[in-house]
This record gives C-alpha cells, structure tokens and sequence, in this order.
C-alpha cells in the first residue's frame, strides 16, 4: 500500500518512512502542506496521514483543500494536538481518522489498513480476488486455502494488484511501488514479474488481464 506523508518533523518523519516500510508500506514524505496537493497529482496513493502544523499550509487548510476538491483519499490526522474541539473539527472537516503524538506504531498501522478497507467497501482485513485471498495481517496470499509461494517481487506485484480490485494499474506504478528503492530498472523487469505470477495462477480462476494503454488487472472468471 502506498502513503503519502506530511509531517514536518525531521526525525519522526525518518522514523515513520522506516518503520512504515518494514510492514510493507511504501512512504512518500512531503514535510510542506503546498507539496500535498502536488503530490496527490503525479501519484495515486492509498491513504494521506496528514500533520497539522505544516509549514507553508496547515494541515487543516489542506484537508479543506482536498476535500472542497472531492478528494476521496482517506486521511488520518496525526498531531500533538489533542483536544476534543481538534478531534471534533478535524472529523467534521473530512478527516477518516485521528490519532495524537506520541502514539504506538501498531495502533497507526491498524488504523491505517481500516481506513484503506473501508474506502473500498471492505468490512475484513483480507484483501480477495475468487479463490485468491491476501492477509495483511500475515501477509500471506493463498490459492484455494493453500498458501502461495511467491518472491517477494512477485508478492508485491501480486499485493498491489489484489489490493486494487477493478483498477489497472500501469507499469510505471508497478514499478515504483516494487523497485520504489532502485533507480534505473528497466520496465521489462514488470514483465517477466507478470509472467511469472501467470504460470503461478494457471489452471486457477484467477488471471492477470493486460488492458491495452491502461496496464495490469487481476480479474476473477466466472
């Protein structure tokens, strides 16, 4: 899952990006609110944890932004403020969630996978396409009820296409959320990632569909 951070704290943003990272988020960090709506222009993202006291513009300014805008992605409000008028004016402003500083990593990763079940209309934390399930909470895929033994390029390929059920999603965003930490990677490397995934579902009735000018969709077959 990809998520857009804006914090302008140096090291708790260090932190986050890290920490985030080992449970198999990808983290892009803004530490300015005008960077947000940048952002939110040239990447598709799963979810926004959003600090208030941003420089440049608030985060409250910013929740208003996108909101005014009918952006959809859902927020958390993450801030050292931690009023009840805060909380009630964040939630009635647009924000999904709220949690204060200091708070603990599992809490924030919970909240975090709730919010991005709920905005697609998933009421479990299992993400599922047919007989294909993905269990965020072990990370596990399984075929069947059999776990499915993947590289774990071939599970983040798979793990960002189960994670967007009727989307497609283009090689180039393949391939910032697989290769998000190597630079120059040739794109034929998403290729032979797919390929492989195909011969792993074959005979299943599961496929990864190539939609001409859009990318990539896992599709279940009647």
């Amino acid at each position: 899952m990809r998520i857009l951070l804006a914090e302008d704290e140096t090291e708790l943003g260090t932190w986050l990006v890290k920490a985030l990272g080992k449970s198999d988020f990808q983290v892009d960090w803004v530490n300015d609110g005008r960077m947000v709506r940048r952002s939110l222009k040239s990447t598709r993202y799963d979810a926004l944890i959003l600090d208030l006291g941003l420089p440049g513009l608030s985060g409250q300014d910013v929740l208003t932004d996108l909101r005014e805008a009918d952006e959809r992605l859902p927020v958390l409000i993450l801030t050292a403020r931690d009023s009840l008028m805060e909380r009630v004016s964040c939630l009635h402003g647009g924000a999904d969630d709220f949690l204060a500083k200091p708070f603990d990593m599992a809490e924030l990763e919970a909240r975090l996978i709730a919010l991005i079940r709920r905005s697609r209309g998933q009421d479990h934390p299992r993400f599922a396409c047919g007989p294909l399930v993905y269990d965020s909470a072990s990370r596990q895929f399984r075929l069947r009820h059999e776990a499915l033994v993947l590289t774990p390029r071939e599970q983040a390929v798979l793990r960002a296409l189960i994670q967007h059920p009727g989307e497609p999603l283009s090689k180039r965003e393949l391939l910032d959320r697989v290769f998000s930490d190597e630079q120059d990677v040739n794109p034929e490397a998403i290729e032979v990632l797919i390929h492989r995934l195909r011969k792993r579902l074959d005979g299943s009735p599961v496929r990864i569909a190539t939609l001409r000018g859009l990318g990539y969709q896992l599709e279940a077959l009647p």
